[in-house]
C-alpha cells in the first residue's frame, strides 16, 4: 500500500538557500523569518519537506559550510527560538525540515580547531588532521583543495600541517578521533531532538581519509581548463571503506527517532554510489544524492542510457532519488532554456524516486550575469576564468515586482535574475501557462497518482529526440513522451503507440493525438 510506504518515498523535497530566499530585516539578506513568511509558496506548490542550507553559526568564509558551531543558530539568520518557531509553522502545513549536516570539517573558528591549534598536547589536537611536513618539506603529500591549491596549510605557531579539502578555513576533521566522532553524533542528535526530519549530510564520501595519508595518483586525462583539484585523482582522499561504518552509524541514530531521512551528498560512478544504500542488515542513507541529470548531456539518448544504467544499479532495497538544480550546479534554464527547462520538471517529477526541487526553478530563473565586483564565490575568485562559479545559482528569490523583487527592503546581497519584473511568483501565480503553473499542476498529479509517486518503471522504445516510460501501479499504466527536440515528432510504431488520455502537457493548447509539439512533454493515461 502507498499510505505505508515512508514518506521520503512518497514526496517531493525543496531545497531553501535561506540567504536568497526571503529577508524580513532589510539587510538584503535572507533569513528564517522570512522563510516562515514564504511557507505557504511552499506548501501550494505541493512539496512535501523542506531542506535548508546551512544556518548554523559561521564566519561564512564558505557562506554556512564553515561552521562555527553545530548547535547553534548563525545571528544574521536568526536565533534558537525563531528556528523552533519555523520548524513549529513547518509541521503545522504538513511539510518535514531537514537541515543541512557538514561532517567533513569544521570552520577554523569553531572552539574545537582554536584548542585543536593552540598546542601539539591540547586533548582536542587530533579532533583534526595535523601532520610533519614532507621530508624534504613543503605540504605531507599532494593533495588538492577543491578550491584549488595546496589541502594543506602550514602552522608556524606548532609546526605542522592541517588539512582542509576545501578552504583553509575550513579545517577537516578526524573521523577516526572515537571522541570527534561521539561529539558529532551528539550534534546530530541536538536537532532531532529538537523535531527536525532529517538531515542533508555534506560531502559524506570525503569524511575519511586513507590511513598514512598517501599521494593520489596523477590524473592524466587532467587539461588546463578543468579545476585544479582534478590533477590528481582522489582515491585516498575520498571515498574510503571506513566511512561506510559512520554513515550506517548515522543511520542508525536516524532509525532511532522513528520516520527520519537522510540525504548524502555523494558524487561517484554508479557501482561505487550504489554501496551508500549499505545492506538491509546495516543500512546508511537513505537517499545518496543522484546528480546525474545535472552532470549529464542533455539528449534523449544519454539521458535514457543514464537511467537505465542508475536503475540497473541500485540495490533492492535501495530507493532512487533525482535532482535537477542545486546552489552548486548552475541554473537548469540557464542550462537548457526555459522550454526544456519544462520538460525537465516533467521529467524531475514523473522519474521513479524521490525528487528534490531548487528554490527559484520554479519560476524558472536563468542566466544571471554576475559583474566582477559583485562575485562572492570564493570557488570562483580562487580559480577565476574556468566558469564554475555558484553565485549565479544563489541568487535572489523574486516573490514580486515591487522593489528588489519583494526579497528585501535593502540591496539583495547578489543581484537579481534580469528579468525579475516579470519573472516572479506573484505574476506566475496568476498566468496558468506559467512553469510555476506547471510544477504546481505537475505536483498535485504526482500527489494523487501513486504509479508516479511509487510504482514501477519501464523505457519505453521511442524516435530519436524522445524519452518515454512507463509508471506502473496496480492496473494502472501511465506513459510520459518527453520530446528533447526543438521540433516537433511524430510519435508511433510498436510500444509508442498513443495510449488513451492526455492527462498534462508542459505546453498551452491542445495536444495533436500521435505528435508531440516540440519542446513538449507529456503524461497520457
Amino acid at each position: 500500500m502507498t499510505a505505508s510506504r515512508p514518506w521520503w518515498e512518497r514526496g517531493v523535497i525543496y531545497q531553501i538557500y535561506p540567504r536568497s530566499f526571503q529577508d524580513s530585516d532589510g539587510d538584503g539578506i535572507g533569513d528564517l523569518a522570512g522563510i516562515e513568511a514564504r511557507l505557504d509558496h511552499v506548501a501550494a506548490l505541493g512539496v512535501d519537506a523542506i531542506w535548508l542550507s546551512p544556518v548554523f553559526p559561521s564566519p561564512m568564509a564558505d557562506f554556512g559550510y564553515d561552521v562555527a558551531d553545530y548547535c547553534g543558530i548563525e545571528p544574521m539568520f536568526g536565533d534558537l527560538a525563531g528556528f523552533d518557531r519555523l520548524l513549529a509553522a513547518v509541521h503545522a502545513r504538513g511539510l518535514k525540515l531537514l537541515l543541512d549536516f557538514v561532517p567533513n570539517h569544521s570552520s577554523d573558528r569553531h572552539p574545537w580547531f582554536v584548542a585543536s591549534r593552540s598546542s601539539r598536547d591540547d586533548p582536542k589536537r587530533d579532533w583534526y588532521i595535523w601532520r610533519d611536513p614532507a621530508p624534504h618539506g613543503g605540504p605531507p603529500n599532494n593533495w588538492i583543495s577543491d578550491f584549488g591549491g595546496s589541502a594543506w596549510t602550514w602552522d608556524a605557531a606548532t609546526g605542522q600541517y592541517y588539512l582542509h579539502a576545501f578552504l583553509k578555513e575550513q579545517p577537516d576533521l578526524n573521523w577516526r578521533n572515537p571522541d570527534l566522532r561521539q561529539a558529532m553524533m551528539e550534534a546530530m542528535r541536538f536537532w532531532f531532538d529538537r523535531g527536525v526530519d532529517g538531515f542533508r549530510i555534506d560531502v559524506l564520501w570525503h569524511i575519511v581519509k586513507a590511513e598514512g595519508l598517501p599521494d593520489n595518483p596523477p590524473n592524466p586525462d587532467w587539461t588546463p581548463d578543468r579545476t585544479e583539484r582534478d590533477r590528481v585523482i582522489q582515491r585516498h582522499s575520498t571515498d574510503q571503506p571506513e566511512a561506510h561504518a559512520i554513515s550506517a552509524d548515522m543511520r542508525a541514530l536516524a532509525d532511532g527517532y522513528g520516520d527520519r531521512v537522510l540525504v548524502g551528498e555523494i558524487f561517484l560512478p554508479n557501482d561505487r554510489h550504489a554501496r551508500w544504500y549499505g545492506t538491509p542488515e546495516r543500512p546508511q542513507v537513505h537517499l545518496p544524492f543522484n546528480f546525474q541529470l545535472i552532470e549529464n548531456d542533455w539528449n534523449a539518448e544519454m539521458l535514457r542510457s543514464m537511467i537505465a544504467a542508475y536503475e540497473a544499479s541500485l540495490p533492492p532495497h535501495g530507493w532512487p532519488n533525482w535532482v535537477i538544480g542545486s546552489h552548486d550546479a548552475p541554473r537548469i534554464a540557464a542550462r537548457i532554456g526555459e522550454a526544456q527547462a519544462r520538460v525537465a520538471a516533467m521529467l524531475l517529477l514523473t522519474l521513479r524516486g524521490t525528487p528534490t526541487l531548487y528554490q527559484g526553478d520554479e519560476i524558472g530563473i536563468g542566466r544571471v550575469a554576475i559583474p566582477q565586483d559583485r562575485i562572492r564565490d570564493p570557488q570562483d575568485l580562487r580559480q577565476p576564468g574556468l566558469g564554475i562559479g555558484r553565485d549565479r545559482s544563489r541568487t535572489p528569490m523574486a516573490w514580486d515586482a515591487g522593489p528588489h523583487a519583494g526579497f528585501s527592503t535593502g540591496e539583495p546581497w547578489l543581484p537579481l535574475h534580469p528579468d525579475w519584473p516579470v519573472r516572479n511568483v506573484a505574476a506566475q501565480t496568476g498566468d496558468p501557462g506559467s512553469i510555476l503553473s506547471l510544477y504546481r499542476r505537475l505536483l498535485t498529479l504526482r500527489r494523487t497518482e501513486p504509479a508516479l509517486s511509487m510504482g514501477s518503471f519501464a523505457l519505453v522504445d521511442a524516435p530519436a529526440g524522445v524519452l518515454a516510460y512507463d509508471r506502473i501501479e496496480g492496473d494502472r499504466r501511465l506513459r510520459i513522451l518527453l520530446n528533447l527536440r526543438d521540433a516537433a515528432v511524430t510519435v508511433d510504431g510498436p510500444g509508442v503507440d498513443w495510449p488513451g488520455t492526455v492527462m498534462l502537457s508542459t505546453l498551452d493548447g491542445e495536444p495533436e493525438p500521435g505528435m508531440l509539439r516540440a519542446n513538449e512533454g507529456l503524461i497520457l493515461s
